[in-house]
């Protein structure tokens, strides 16, 4: 069975916007940063079921700064940095321009694996559309607040998996009707 992989965003998820007691602050780089030790605990946790990945703009320097804090292992990491579209890409739409950039290297990097992505940034047409597929769990999060236990319960509860309808991957590129 394939695991699914788990796109994790770090602004707005693992650090959310408002302070809270369980938060502690760093000064990482030239930002201040909210760190939860419980998001560390539920990610290991989710590690269990599934393959997780940074999907933030942090990019590497989520396994240099974050990750360490968090107690996790250095992560795989989607570049969104120099990211060039590709035939294939899912057509942008001039109003999601900015909330949508992550999508075309996160399906490029799933390659047809199942996966769930938690972000603050997500469309709204992008979380209706994966109602509809066994394959794709998105978990749009309310950046104020961060990670919710709510989503970690629902990611483990149902992760999400290939079915007969979705098929098997079968290869890097994706065509349009694929997102």
């Amino acid at each position: 069975m394939v695991r699914p992989l788990l796109f994790l965003d770090v602004d707005g998820v693992l650090n959310p916007v408002l302070p809270s007691p369980d938060f502690t602050v760093h000064d990482i780089l030239t930002h201040t940063v909210l760190l939860s030790a419980r998001h560390g605990v539920w990610l290991r946790e989710l590690a269990d079921m599934y393959d997780l990945v940074w999907a933030t703009t942090w990019e590497h320097e989520a396994n240099t700064h974050i990750a360490p804090r968090l107690g996790l292992p250095p992560l795989p990491v989607v570049e969104f940095s120099g990211y060039r579209p590709r035939p294939g890409d899912p057509p942008p739409r001039e109003a999601e321009r900015y909330s949508a950039r992550k999508w075309a290297p996160i399906l490029r990097y799933a390659a047809g694996r199942p996966f769930a992505w938690t972000d603050d940034v997500i469309p709204r047409r992008l979380v209706r559309r994966a109602r509809f597929r066994p394959d794709r769990l998105l978990l749009p999060v309310n950046p104020a607040h961060g990670l919710p236990w709510a989503h970690v319960n629902r990611l483990l509860a149902a992760p999400p998996t290939l079915s007969r309808s979705v098929g098997r991957p079968h290869s890097p590129y994706l065509t349009v009707h694929q997102y």
